[in-house]
């Protein structure tokens, strides 16, 4: 490489013909400038012409200085209609008006865009480009380099009235492919760096956190824990949790990893086939879980009864399981049918499962003695998050049931779930009673005698595919979030 070193500005040439110009122009303007002073002052009207020539200079300079200030920072093209000028719309066919405060003129539409371009120069640009011409605004932009192109991941905000069919057409004639559509909220607009380690502080404060936060780190998706030993013999244990391997399996659609409390976790959505970075993000997430081990906020509430006594409401896990199974030989063989809906069975192996925080979160309550006498579970069912109780015959119509339904909806809310829902007998008044003191809307349906009560904690939106079918309830359900 060579160094080329500037050269020193060449010394400006002296021209004595352009000094004796200037001169004889300036004693040509003082001459004049006198003869005409002269000839005012001396007139009949001398001293008001002087006066009216210098209010009409002022006002001239006054006027250029307004003009100027209004229209110096204008944008390009937009001098044209005072109207756009001064809010800094762009215009163009398509294009959404926004005010320079950033307050959106027309109604406009959150997405998330997914689509893989070509790993050629000038590729994004002309996808940027494309989205332009239809007024879309890119908010943020993810990339995930791949063998065969990029795949590029958009936050829009696009017009209303663009469609996504039209958004998608756009997207395919600037060179995209595999295009992925989905309706984005105000929770996107958080960069990604923030997301990610406010997932990892809720990871690190409670294990439960890990499929919540799995979810909301890949977006839509389906996340399964198999569990190891604790139900090896049920049906949705399988054989698989041998076959994945240490560092995890990624295919596609699908990528599972091994479970630090035992077994597997299993995240799966259609249609969108996880990037390798993607894949290390959550590989990233159940390390940090690994590492710190199991762990679980121990607040402790003191809650008085109406009839004086204390109990002490509290999470609840695996090291419960000794104290529930004495509370359920205490319970009547009714109350348990009315929880489980059947003949009770092999209540280690259950417990076990339900108390695990891999698939929800439990409460228990506690009397001063440290008596186990009511239990709440909340479990991971997608967006339709699953609540059961279970209360010792001798402390039950206290308002327990109650009080640990609102503080499982509360946790279903935090949690950032749609709805929770209660499958039950249509004779268990308790637990309708318990329901309806919720104060949520309610939605009831019977499916082959069996009562299903659900209530809406957030009004969302419809989402654009329609919901499966639900999965079978009870110990072993699949939990999914």
């Amino acid at each position: 490489m060579t160094d080329v070193t500037p050269a020193k500005p060449a010394r400006r040439a002296h021209h004595w013909r352009r000094d004796l110009v200037e001169l004889a122009a300036l004693f040509t303007a003082v001459a004049v400038a006198d003869s005409i002073a002269k000839l005012i002052v001396h007139g009949p009207d001398g001293p008001v012409l002087l006066v009216a020539s210098a209010v009409a200079l002022a006002a001239t300079a006054a006027f250029h200085s307004w003009w100027s200030h209004r229209h110096g920072h204008s944008p390009p093209g937009a001098a044209g209609d005072p109207a756009d000028a001064g809010s800094g719309a762009v215009t163009g066919p398509g294009a959404g008006a926004e005010g320079g405060d950033g307050t959106a003129a027309h109604a406009t539409t959150l997405w998330r865009v997914r689509t893989t371009v070509r790993d050629t120069p000038g590729s994004l640009a002309a996808l940027c480009t494309a989205l332009a011409r239809r007024g879309v605004d890119i908010l943020a932009l993810q990339t995930h380099p791949l063998a065969e192109g990029t795949v590029d991941e958009f936050l829009l905000r696009a017009p209303a009235e663009l469609a996504p069919a039209d958004l998608g057409r756009e997207i395919s004639g600037a060179g995209g492919r595999d295009i992925w559509t989905e309706r984005a909220d105000a929770h996107d607009l958080v960069d990604t760096p923030t997301r990610v380690l406010n997932l990892a502080t809720r990871t690190a404060l409670d294990a439960a956190e890990l499929p919540l936060a799995l979810r909301e780190l890949l977006g839509r998706c389906t996340i399964r824990s198999q569990p190891g030993q604790a139900l090896a013999g049920s049906p949705q244990a399988g054989g698989s949790e041998g076959e994945v391997p240490p560092e995890g399996a990624l295919e596609g659609t699908v990528m599972r990893l091994r479970d630090p409390s035992g077994g597997t976790i299993g995240i799966e959505r259609p249609y969108l086939a996880f990037t390798p970075a993607e894949f290390a993000r959550a590989r990233a997430l159940v390390g940090l879980d690994a590492r710190l081990g199991p762990r679980m906020p121990r607040g402790r509430d003191v809650w008085t009864l109406p009839g004086g006594s204390e109990i002490t409401v509290r999470r609840a896990d695996t090291t419960d399981v000794p104290a529930a199974r004495d509370m359920h030989e205490r319970c009547s063989p009714e109350t348990l049918r009315k929880r489980y809906h059947g003949p009770v069975k092999d209540a280690d192996r259950y417990l076990a499962h339900l108390l695990s925080p891999r698939f929800g979160r439990t409460l228990a309550v506690q009397t001063a003695s440290g008596r186990l006498v009511a239990l709440g579970h909340l479990m991971w069912d997608g967006d339709e998050t699953e609540v059961a109780l279970l209360v010792e015959d001798a402390w039950q119509r206290r308002g327990i049931g109650g009080e640990l339904l609102r503080r499982l909806a509360a946790l279903a809310g935090e949690a950032g779930c749609e709805s929770v829902y209660a499958v039950t007998q249509s004779g268990n008044t308790g637990m309708v009673a318990a329901m309806r003191g919720l104060g949520l809307p309610l939605d009831y349906q019977v499916e082959e005698g069996t009562l299903v009560i659900t209530a809406r904690l957030v009004r969302t939106p419809a989402r654009p595919e329609s919901p499966g079918p639900r999965p079978p309830h009870g110990p072993y359900a699949p939990a999914e979030r």
